[in-house]
């Protein structure tokens, strides 16, 4: 079983937040740190490459990491074959 990673900033700026008592947007750009329980009820921004993602993390998503919430990719469908729907 690998360890979990997160950064020691992600713990200072979550301590800050819960201490505050603010519902402040954490801005996070490392997709691969591990959601920690520390972190349950929180609001982090997760950079996917263009903008940050909101994410508000529950007692589910602990153990998962922060990309798992945060699309990079932008799913358009199948589109349909012009020529078969003339037809």
């Amino acid at each position: 079983m690998e360890r979990s990673f997160c950064r020691p900033i992600h713990f200072k700026k979550a301590e800050a937040a819960r201490a505050s008592g603010r519902k402040d947007v954490i801005k996070i750009w490392s997709r691969r740190s591990t959601i920690l329980p520390q972190f349950v009820g929180l609001n982090f921004g997760v950079y996917n490459g263009q903008k940050f993602i909101p994410v508000l993390v529950s007692e589910d998503m602990v153990g998962h990491k922060f990309g798992e919430f945060s699309p990079t990719r932008t799913y358009y469908g199948h589109t349909a074959d012009k020529s078969a729907k003339r037809s």
